[in-house]
């Protein structure tokens, strides 16, 4: 499966335009890769703070297969939206959000519901 996430509020607390604290999301998206998913970084992010988004993950050693696209879809689209399966972004409708006042001022995704949407 392709799957999108997002970056900010997803994989790491809201400090942008810092990299946020961690909030779950690195055994989860291991996981998902070792399952062979694919994941695509999908975020609003862009030039050094794209950058930065993208060594977290080299740093976590978490392989993307795309960034903002997915590669494949070349071969059948020109549009500019990632395709992808899934899409894993605090702000989708009904994603589960928690909020810790120890680590940001803001809700982050749930990484604990997540992984057990995919039986992890």
């Amino acid at each position: 499966m392709y799957i999108a996430v997002d970056f900010d509020g997803t994989c790491v607390t809201h400090d942008y335009p810092e990299v946020g604290k961690d909030i779950g999301a690195v055994p989860v998206l291991k996981e998902l890769v070792k399952q062979k998913h694919k994941l695509i970084l999908w975020t609003m992010r862009s030039g050094k703070e794209l950058d930065d988004a993208v060594e977290w993950f080299k740093t976590n050693n978490i392989p993307l297969y795309g960034i903002q696209t997915n590669p494949t879809q070349k071969n059948w689209t020109q549009s500019p939206k990632a395709y992808a399966n899934l899409y894993i972004d605090d702000a989708a409708f009904g994603a589960p959000l928690v909020y810790d006042e120890k680590l940001s001022t803001r809700e982050f995704l749930d990484w604990t519901v997540v992984s057990e949407y995919f039986g992890i």
